[in-house]
């Protein structure tokens, strides 16, 4: 349930690691990935089943919700990460 959340952190850890621990610019969700991150915060936080609100960032991280968008991390050079892996 948590995999999107830690997808993010994943992407994050990574993008640390690559540019001398700078932050990215954003992340970006579609309203689906939204709802999702939501559930994962829901269950983290032992909410189960009742509403979270949405955060402003993650880890320190803009978040913010558009309409078509993918689910990316927008790197600190403006690069687009997917946070959503291609199906086998």
């Amino acid at each position: 349930m948590t995999t999107l959340y830690l997808q993010m952190t994943g992407k994050l850890i990574a993008h640390w690691k690559a540019y001398g621990n700078a932050y990215p610019q954003k992340f970006t969700l579609s309203p689906a990935l939204r709802d999702e991150y939501l559930r994962c915060l829901s269950w983290m936080t032992n909410n189960r089943g009742k509403t979270v609100t949405m955060p402003a960032t993650h880890m320190g991280v803009r978040i913010e919700v558009a309409e078509g968008s993918p689910g990316v991390m927008v790197a600190a050079d403006g690069t687009e990460v997917s946070l959503v892996s291609p199906e086998a």
